[in-house]
């Protein structure tokens, strides 16, 4: 039975977390509000979970699943190469609407897709999401929608697309969306805008001048 709490009551929060927590040790999903769109979660480092999500989006392994964190501090033990306008901008920009797509630690056992050993990361500027990343550590999330459909910016909607495929729905009232996150990829010796989002391209030359904003060739 899939169950809706109100983050906006304590009493249903506190219950809705304490659930969540369960529902991602067991391989578990979760929709969560974040400060752009509804998230559906799993726990980053459970495969069953990751497996689960991708087939609840409909989605296949070839785009594989963000991650998010709660501290700016856990992006040094997920990624590594990064270089100082990286740096910069997750200073500058967490928490906040900035993913950056990373080379992962070798060390790192998990498995969000085909990600040729990258990962994208975000740490979101949403009370709620960060209160339940600090319970759980980082979570593999993608938008809260089916391939193909709108992202969710209410439990509602997205309660209608994924139905029972999620365990535990946490309801904070409508998002900030439908804008997503801005994307950078942080991969190579220079970064390289993937999709212009929340954060606008201006404010991200601001920090990191040298961002390209088209494929080079």
């Amino acid at each position: 039975m899939t169950d809706v709490y109100s983050c906006l009551d304590p009493a249903q929060r506190s219950d809705g977390f304490a659930e969540a927590k369960l529902a991602l040790a067991r391989s578990g999903l979760v929709v969560l509000p974040t400060d752009t769109v509804y998230g559906l979660a799993a726990d980053a480092f459970d495969p069953a979970g990751v497996r689960r999500l991708l087939r609840a989006k409909g989605r296949g392994r070839s785009k594989p699943t963000p991650v998010l964190i709660g501290s700016a501090d856990t992006l040094r033990a997920l990624a590594t190469s990064l270089n100082a306008e990286a740096r910069a901008l997750s200073d500058r920009f967490w928490p906040g609407a900035l993913t950056l797509i990373c080379r992962q630690q070798p060390s790192l056992r998990w498995d969000l897709g085909d990600s040729r050993s990258t990962v994208a990361i975000r740490m979101p500027d949403h009370a709620d999401a960060l209160a339940l990343l600090g319970d759980n550590g980082p979570l593999a999330v993608s938008s809260a929608n089916l391939t193909g459909q709108p992202p969710a910016t209410t439990v509602e909607e997205a309660k209608e697309q994924l139905a029972d495929a999620v365990d535990v729905y946490l309801d904070a009232g409508p998002t900030p969306g439908p804008l997503p996150s801005t994307i950078v990829d942080a991969t190579g010796d220079v970064l390289r805008l993937v999709r212009e989002g929340a954060v606008p391209l201006d404010e991200l030359l601001e920090v990191a001048p040298n961002i390209q904003t088209s494929e080079p060739g």
